[in-house]
């Protein structure tokens, strides 16, 4: 037993859950906490809004898959932070937030006008998954802890402790720090029944296919999952969040919605889905695709969370444990079965190989107006084929990742919110955990860098040399389509663009980042050779032609993407795509991916 400060307490508590990093604005509440962390060799990273710290946790997590740490200040930064956590419940990221508040005496007075003073748990009800307020010193550890088991339980996502003042002042007297196996389940396995009949299905199917969601990807379960599609030699459907394709695996990975994957579908007699919600995007694996072919498919699921087994659609194999777990479990179960790689699945691979350079020779080549499309195919061209990608945006981002010229190892977009805003958070919690090994690069549009562009400083001051691909346009590019398509293509549009004097390229600049003008298409990839070789943070600004990303019949996957975004807005005849397929009922993919 030894008398501790409470942020030297606070510190131990985050440290045992292998917690590296700590995200906040510094404020008194934290001074404690963070100088005693950066004594320890902790990583201290504020920026300059307290969501973002929020999001820079995301890049984080799914880089190394550790829980974030989010530390705020009362009043309003917690109110500013309310979006950050809605970002990390959208997209199960497992963060604990630490949120400040005046002592308690000032809740229980009868008092009006009290400044940085409001009830704040109320503002979470129903974002976060536990919300936990230390009373008492005492409750220190058993508030930590379960914030970190709910976090890290089930469904991932944010939790959130409210420490007072007069608690942050205090010492406690309490043994070591328990290790998370003494308190919390990890590592959880599946039933040994439900391995054995998972083992049957698989070992008896012909077609087996692997359905691959974010929660693989963002666990760090890589290498596991690798082992496993070469145990079942079966092809890989990514679902529309996961843009990277597992290190070997380009030989059998295609992106959900694209014609070769449908293929695939509609013949597969086993499915086994691993980190996915099997949601929306993915027609809950009921609808359009998945209703061609071997309906009587069987569904293997690997799922954290034991209440969602059954919800979007039937499951005949629930595999009910961290995945991290269970993925070696089945592979080990499979003992020396060996199944191979139907033949035919490299001419799949190489139709949608065929689709994207059919789509690419249809760019125009033109030096300037810059086609967006045409930036996308110059740009991902010019980047190390090491780098961690980063999608923001509307069109420029569909573009991006139709004409994206390379098969990323690492990529992330916000695909279950569908917020922009996110790629510069995202890079630089990226970036926190790569460091030097890989670039981060970040493909996006104008409107969605100027929600964040003072994070350029944060990324200076903590030598974090991020590179920024900017579609500009000058628009809000997709919201100018729809109010075209909704009001005819002559109608005034109130606030969808702004002034062409911005240059984003002297933004970055002034905040001692590294920046570019670029107007031709031949300037591209020079460019993006100059901002990695700068070893600076750098952001290119480069001008595209803005009617290209306000028509929707330009913008690819737009017809895919309509048959499952939102069943209220399947009659909003407006807004189909021209010679598109927005219900589905031609049966036919756009072949997008997207």
């Amino acid at each position: 037993m030894t008398v501790q400060r409470i942020h030297h307490r606070m510190v131990d508590l985050v440290q045992a859950e292998g917690v590296d990093t700590l995200f906040g604005i510094p404020d008194p509440s934290f001074f404690g906490m963070f100088i005693e962390g950066q004594k320890r060799g902790m990583e201290i990273v504020s920026p300059h809004h307290e969501s973002v710290a929020a999001m820079m946790a995301d890049g984080y997590y799914r880089m190394c898959g550790k829980p974030g740490v989010i530390c705020i200040n009362k009043g309003p930064g917690v109110a500013n932070v309310a979006s950050g956590a809605n970002y990390l419940k959208k997209e199960n990221i497992p963060a604990v937030f630490i949120m400040a508040q005046r002592h308690r005496l000032y809740e229980q007075r009868v008092r009006r006008g009290m400044t940085q003073f409001m009830k704040q748990p109320p503002m979470f009800e129903g974002v976060m998954k536990y919300i936990g307020v230390v009373e008492y010193i005492e409750q220190l550890d058993e508030v930590f802890q379960e914030a970190f088991r709910q976090a890290l339980s089930g469904v991932p996502g944010p939790t959130y402790i409210e420490i007072p003042l007069h608690i942050m002042q205090g010492e406690i007297d309490l043994p070591p720090v328990l290790a998370p196996n003494r308190y919390r389940l990890v590592n959880q396995q599946a039933g040994t029944d439900a391995i054995a009949e998972a083992v049957t299905i698989l070992t008896n199917a012909s077609h087996p296919i692997l359905l691959l969601g974010q929660g693989a990807m963002a666990s760090r379960a890589h290498d596991k999952v690798i082992a496993l599609a070469n145990k079942i030699g079966c092809p890989i459907i990514n679902t529309i969040s996961v843009e990277a394709v597992l290190e070997g695996m380009d030989d059998r990975t295609l992106p959900y919605g694209s014609a070769s994957a449908s293929e695939l579908v509609a013949r597969a007699d086993a499915v086994l889905a691993i980190g996915t919600e099997i949601g929306e995007a993915m027609h809950y694996g009921r609808g359009r695709h998945w209703s061609k072919g071997k309906t009587d498919r069987k569904w293997i699921y690997i799922e954290q969370d034991p209440t969602a087994i059954g919800v979007n659609r039937p499951i005949d194999v629930p595999l009910v444990g961290d995945l991290r777990a269970v993925v070696p479990q089945l592979t080990h179960a499979l003992g020396d079965f060996q199944g191979q790689l139907p033949l035919d699945v490299a001419g799949f691979v190489a139709a949608h190989q065929a689709y994207k350079d059919a789509l690419v020779a249809k760019i125009p080549n033109n030096s300037s107006p810059i086609h967006t499309g045409r930036l996308a195919v110059e740009a991902t061209r010019a980047i190390p084929a090491n780098s961690v990608i980063v999608r923001d945006g509307g069109a420029a981002s569909m573009w991006f990742n139709a004409a994206l010229m390379m098969n990323p190892r690492d990529a992330m977009w916000s695909s279950n919110y569908g917020a922009i805003g996110t790629g510069l958070p995202y890079a630089l919690g990226a970036k926190l955990v790569v460091r030097d090994t890989r670039p981060v690069v970040v493909l996006t549009g104008d409107s969605s860098i100027l929600f964040h562009i003072s994070e350029l400083e944060t990324a200076v001051r903590k030598n974090l040399p991020v590179v920024i691909v900017v579609s500009v346009d000058y628009a809000w590019g997709l919201e100018e389509a729809s109010y075209k398509a909704n009001f005819g293509p002559d109608t005034p549009i109130p606030e969808a663009r702004w002034s062409r004097t911005v240059r984003l390229d002297k933004t970055a600049e002034s905040f001692g980042a590294y920046g570019e003008f670029v107007d031709k298409t031949e300037d591209i990839a020079p460019a993006i050779q100059r901002a990695l070789a700068s070893g600076r943070p750098a952001l290119i600004h480069v001008e595209v032609d803005p009617s290209i990303n306000s028509s929707f019949a330009e913008v690819p996957g737009f017809a895919e993407f309509r048959t499952w975004y939102g069943e209220e807005t399947d009659n909003l005849s407006p807004l189909v795509n021209k010679g598109g397929d927005p219900d589905g009922s031609k049966g036919k993919s756009s072949g997008s991916g997207y």
